[in-house]
């Protein structure tokens, strides 16, 4: 059974999500007191593990998945703008950290790179994270490069060749990691209000983040033809070692890549 640590976790709709898929939540770090007395009345088993900004990832129970959506208002077209560098949205390294300091003491353990804890990581925040920073989308850039270096820590995320980032796309090195971004409105889940917000998974164990935010057969709905999802992203090919939207130039990665598809490295 999947495991998960909720990390800003408000009122717990990320163990919501988990339970009502058959996920286990085990802990939550949060600080405002009552948004915790109303996880721990809906999830009395769910361990609080407090600010974030004093846990140590090797040391919090190993979970298989860690969710977090990182304090908005600095990312937000309503807000200040100051991005990342924003006191509230730039906890989002702390969220990064976290998992990588779980993911190293699982390899100092001697874990096998499969049974590498979490395998998953998913963000959730505004589409303003898509225009934030300087340049205009600096920050969007930034987050997926600090995700994908939890993974390959000699990785470089370039900016799109149009300058704007898309609504949907990917991102996959090898078979051994993807990740994977989508723009979803919570008016086509149930709730009566147009609430738009970028989830971001990845999946550092292998290919299947795509999978998860673009498979249709998994979703309750069905985009128009002109709002597929497939639509806009940065891949759209088949499965296979050649198909990625974009590839990790570092030699360890590079190497790996052509060992694939049989070629010289």
């Amino acid at each position: 059974m999947l495991t998960m640590g909720s990390l800003f976790d408000g009122i717990g709709g990320f163990p919501l999500a988990a339970v009502r898929n058959g996920i286990v939540p085990l802990w939550a770090s949060e600080i405002e007191a009552f948004p915790i007395e109303v996880t721990k009345y809906h999830f009395p088993d769910m361990i609080h593990v407090g600010d974030i900004t004093k846990l140590n990832g090797a040391y919090l129970p190993p979970v298989d998945i860690i969710c977090g959506g990182s304090p908005c208002q600095d990312l937000s077209v309503a807000g200040a703008r100051a991005g990342l560098a924003g006191a509230r949205s730039g906890l989002f390294m702390e969220q990064v950290r976290i998992v990588k300091e779980m993911r190293d003491a699982d390899i100092r353990d001697g874990q096998p790179a499969q049974f590498v804890r979490p395998r998953w990581m998913c963000w959730e925040n505004v589409p303003g994270a898509f225009s934030s920073g300087e340049p205009k989308g600096e920050d969007f850039r930034i987050v997926l490069e600090e995700i994908v270096r939890i993974k390959c820590d000699t990785v470089h995320v370039p900016r799109p060749d149009g300058g704007r980032w898309e609504s949907a796309g990917r991102i996959l090195l090898g078979t051994d990691f993807s990740l994977a971004w989508r723009v979803l409105d919570a008016q086509y889940w149930g709730v009566a209000q147009r609430r738009r917000r970028i989830f971001l998974v990845a999946d550092f164990g292998g290919r299947a983040a795509p999978k998860v935010l673009f498979d249709q057969d998994g979703l309750p709905w069905y985009p128009a033809p002109s709002q597929r999802a497939g639509e806009g992203t940065a891949s759209a090919t088949q499965d296979g070692a050649d198909d990625a939207g974009w590839h990790c130039l570092c030699e360890k990665c590079a190497e790996r890549y052509h060992q694939l598809r049989g070629e010289p490295t």
